[in-house]
């Protein structure tokens, strides 16, 4: 409870910021329920006085708040009395009213014992839960429950098992740690999610090429191979589809820079200059095939990528990407693991340039991983320049030669860091 040494000047001071915040979440509360109902109990008047009396009585016994406790529990018969006085038929059967007075009660002990913006927060909070209740419950109609589950999914790999993941390493096959490799997964999971979110509700989804840029921070082979099929399907060359999988390539290198600046900020800022030149290579040839295009044809009902199965999976391959890694690092030196890096690119290039992040290479000159990096990165340029042709047939053959020439452009840059070592 607060602490009895506040000055005169202070406790005078709290006091009035308990009834300011109470007056400000009662006029919110009248405007939303009062309207309706003036029996609804608590209101403008109702809730500074409820404010000042919780602080007061906060401030009678601080030890054991026995006079708080008293208090709330005669305000809790008060509001039990008031609902069944009203009856089930007034329709005044929110739990939001109850809740509101009782806010407005611990408003009052909130500004004496916390810090000004905490009774700030929790107000402002308050009203604008309060103001905005068509909107959230207009939700329900908008959000699948399926959403709902994946939301809780993703909590479950932020909030629960990365906080207990143990930061030692638990084999001497690979310096990873269990948390070191779990915040990877909640990495890369929250770039997809978040572009699966905006693809999926941002109003303007469907115009120009945000579609591919969405994909692209989500899995540039993945936004490749749709737009291939989609090549196929309508049997001829389309200048925005070839665009819209060079704008997912060109993004994936700004997505790779800040997955590497998370774990490893000198690496990122030495593959920095590189990074941006690919990815303004990549939005130049984007931009050039789409002035080119006849018609937007890029919006596509978006999939959703959060899956715990996917995470787990994510999560083994980057243990065994990991643990090859060293061996080959250990057998073959600096060599092998630019070959390696040419090899793993053709599949998920994530997992292995994680890996290269946190630590997977020791003895490494950064220079070097930036040119393992860029070959993987190159190397899974030719792997989409072949699903394009694979997937698309001939009438992919154009942005399959595009993709080509920014994988060979990526080379080029890694001899660039090759040749500095």
């Amino acid at each position: 409870m607060p602490s009895m040494s506040l000055t005169a000047f202070d406790l005078a001071g709290r006091l009035a910021l308990a009834l300011a915040l109470a007056l400000f979440l009662g006029l919110a509360f009248e405007e939303v329920y009062k309207s309706e109902q003036r029996a609804i109990p608590g209101g403008v008047r109702s809730f500074p006085m409820l404010a000042m009396a919780g602080a007061l009585l906060s401030l009678v016994e601080p030890t054991y708040a026995l006079a708080f406790v008293a208090g709330l529990l005669a305000i809790a018969l008060w509001l039990y009395a008031a609902a069944r006085a009203a009856g089930p038929t007034t329709g005044n059967t929110s739990m939001m009213v109850p809740a509101s007075n009782l806010l407005a009660y611990a408003l009052g002990p909130i500004a004496l014992m916390q810090p000004p913006w905490v009774g700030v927060a929790v107000t402002v909070a308050a009203v604008l839960l309060l103001s905005s209740r068509e909107k959230l419950h207009g939700l329900t109609a908008v959000v699948p429950r399926d959403e709902l589950l994946t939301a809780g999914k993703f909590l479950i790999l932020v909030g629960v098992i990365l906080p207990l993941a143990p930061q030692q390493p638990v084999t001497s096959l690979t310096p990873l740690t269990p948390y070191g490799l779990w915040l990877a997964v909640v990495a890369v999971c929250s770039l997809s999610y978040a572009s699966y979110l905006l693809q999926r509700y941002l109003p303007s989804r469907e115009t120009a090429l945000l579609p591919a840029v969405l994909g692209g921070a989500y899995s540039s082979t993945a936004t490749t191979v749709v737009f291939a099929k989609r090549v196929r399907e309508s049997g001829k060359a389309s200048a925005d589809l070839s665009a819209g999988m060079l704008a997912a390539t060109a993004v994936m290198y700004l997505r790779l820079g800040a997955v590497i600046a998370i774990f490893d900020l000198r690496l990122a800022i030495a593959l920095a200059p590189a990074m941006l030149a690919l990815a303004a290579l990549g939005a130049f040839l984007s931009v050039y095939e789409w002035r080119h295009r006849a018609g937007a044809n890029l919006a596509a009902t978006p999939k959703n990528p959060l899956q715990l199965q996917t995470a787990v999976t994510f999560a083994l391959l980057l243990v065994v990407i990991s643990i090859v890694t060293a061996w080959v690092r250990a057998s073959f030196g600096a060599k092998g693991i630019l070959a390696l890096s040419a090899v793993v690119g053709v599949t998920d290039i994530d997992p292995f340039i994680l890996n290269l992040a946190q630590g997977g290479v020791t003895g490494m000159p950064d220079t070097l991983l930036s040119a393992a990096v860029l070959i993987a990165a190159a190397s899974n340029n030719v792997a989409k320049a072949g699903y394009a042709v694979g997937f698309g047939g001939a009438a992919a053959r154009r942005p399959a030669l595009l993709l080509l020439l920014l994988a060979l452009a990526g080379i080029a840059a890694a001899a660039v860091y090759i040749v500095g070592v």
